[in-house]
């Protein structure tokens, strides 16, 4: 016997089953939760109770809340984005772009370097540093690179650490992760080098960015050897004798990298803005307090 055409809502004439209100053609026994509309197996939408269509996630009715509380998240609580590498390309672009700057200009390299106190050539123009005030050497440094192959590796290791954690966390929760990791491993650099020593590169942001995957796949339950391994490389190459790394901010960024991944992507459901934004406000304190009692000893 032919079955007879459905109503516009996907409910079938009298004595017919149900069929997807999204394709006619395809029987089911799944209704929407929210507005009651079958739905097949492909349009079927898990809820935590039941089953939901894709237009009621979609506007968010019937939840009494704004229909970006029924989007997609991370496992950190984030924004699922159509472009999960966003924020790393444009971290990228920005050390690709003062690094061709400083090839244009060499002299940017003294206005951005970090460095705790001392003086830039000519002594009747001052002392500088972060200790008089310049706190942007703090972050500017974290963009400014030197060499080809100082750039090449930081860059290598911020598009294969970057984008995985980006899709992981979010855009916003990532690039905080980025910034706040980088600042510990500055603050850490102005806290324990020679005053007069300069600083630069994105190593400590790089190093947080390696920290926190290490505490994202120990979260999911991946396989630790091959990030233990890529641990145990770095650090070689931080402590070696014969180079000349800034292993502060390497350690600095390591240590608040993994700190602030452990409460991103362990933070309780319930209070999850408020645990991860008091440990980005506890690392944050860190360093303030870091660079305000370094300066008080150098001043």
């Amino acid at each position: 016997m032919e079955q007879q055409p459905d109503d516009q809502d996907g409910t079938a004439a009298a004595g017919a089953p149900p069929t997807c209100y999204r394709h006619p053609g395809r029987e089911t026994g799944v209704r929407c939760v929210r507005c009651d509309r079958p739905v097949c197996a492909d349009c079927m939408i898990d809820a935590s109770v039941g089953f939901q269509c894709p237009e009621c996630v979609r506007t968010g009715s019937g939840t009494g809340h704004h229909p970006a509380a029924s989007r997609p998240r991370t496992l950190a609580g984030g924004s699922v984005a159509a472009d999960p590498r966003l924020i790393t390309k444009i971290l990228l672009g920005v050390n690709l772009a003062v690094f061709v700057a400083v090839l244009a200009d060499t002299s940017l390299v003294d206005q951005l370097l970090l460095f705790g106190r001392a003086y830039l050539g000519d002594p009747s123009a001052g002392i500088e540093g972060v200790a008089e005030g310049q706190w942007y050497r703090l972050f500017t440094a974290m963009f400014l690179h030197q060499e080809v192959w100082h750039i090449a590796f930081n860059m290598l290791g911020l598009w294969w650490l970057g984008g995985p954690l980006e899709a992981a966390l979010g855009r916003v929760r990532y690039l905080a992760l980025y910034l706040v990791s980088g600042l510990a491993g500055s603050a850490l650099t102005y806290a324990v080098s020679d005053p007069a020593q300069g600083s630069l590169g994105a190593s400590g942001a790089v190093f947080g960015l390696l920290g926190a995957t290490a505490v994202l796949m120990r979260r999911l339950n991946y396989d630790m050897r091959p990030v233990i391994v890529l641990l145990v490389v770095n650090l070689i190459f931080t402590f070696n004798p014969w180079g000349s790394i800034a292993w502060q901010a390497h350690l600095g960024g390591l240590f608040a990298g993994a700190v602030l991944a452990v409460a991103l992507v362990h933070a309780p459901r319930a209070h999850r803005n408020a645990v991860q934004s008091g440990a980005f406000a506890l690392v944050l304190l860190a360093v303030v307090a870091t660079v305000l009692v370094r300066t008080s000893v150098l001043i």
